[in-house]
């Protein structure tokens, strides 16, 4: 069997005193998109941010990412192996143009401009405009963009179609789903509608008090609504809205 590109290994983390996370177990494979979902408070960006080496103290367990043992390394230095990331924040450069938030991080690789724009013609035509003249909509692509620049091996994405319009939300979920179908890149997806996750992924891992509670194939959690509306509430059930 195939080494995963990303195992968590009874991983616990929190901040300070405070335990947010209890003996998380996760592997992602190579080309493969996880959903993760979880009502608020329930430990999901903390567990992006427990991979990135990006602010919880990690008080127990072991990451391997890339065939190595990371946990130890600063954030940097995970990211120089190839771990993107797209915050809630987007924290893009609003001095700097579209064209110049990309090429500013940019390093070797097959994601380049030309290929970025490709993915986000709307990038394309504003690539002259400062960021900080961009909709949401399209900051959130500068983000994604950004961290493709980057050419990583695993994305992570926290929340990116959070407060957006739904034509919006859907252009970022059909992004989403051709860099996991056709380009082959791994993600782990943060999103609070498993309507919107589940569809573009392949499996699904539940957080609930900083413990997975579920974990399965992204398709049979959409064919049992159910399990979704146990773990998430009705307003995050599995089934599409009419």
């Amino acid at each position: 069997m195939a080494e995963p590109l990303l195992a968590l290994r009874g991983v616990g983390a929190g901040y300070g005193e405070a335990a947010v996370l209890h003996d998380i177990a996760l592997e992602v494979a190579p080309g493969e998109a996880v959903a993760l979902l979880g009502r608020n408070g329930t430990g999901k960006t903390t567990l992006l941010t427990t991979i990135l080496g990006a602010g919880p103290r990690l008080r127990a367990g072991t990451i391997r990412f890339a065939g190595r043992a990371i946990e130890r390394l600063p954030s940097e230095r995970r990211a120089a192996l190839g771990l993107g990331w797209v915050p809630q924040e987007r924290n893009i450069f609003r001095s700097l143009t579209v064209e110049e938030n990309l090429t500013a991080v940019a390093r070797p690789g097959p994601w380049t401009l030309a290929r970025v724009f490709a993915l986000f013609p709307r990038l394309a035509e504003r690539r002259r405009n400062p960021g900080g003249a961009l909709s949401g909509g399209e900051q959130q692509m500068l983000a994604m963009g950004r961290a493709l620049m980057l050419n990583p091996r695993l994305l992570l994405l926290d929340e990116p179609t959070e407060g957006l319009a739904p034509v919006i939300v859907q252009g970022l979920l059909a992004a989403i789903a051709r860099m996991v179908r056709e380009e082959g890149l791994a993600a782990i997806l943060v999103e609070q509608h498993a309507r919107l996750a589940l569809p573009v992924t392949d499996r699904v891992v539940i957080l609930d008090r900083g413990r997975i509670v579920h974990a399965g194939p992204s398709a049979a959690l959409l064919a049992a609504p159910e399990v979704a509306e146990r773990h998430l509430g009705l307003h995050h059930a599995a089934t599409p809205d009419p």
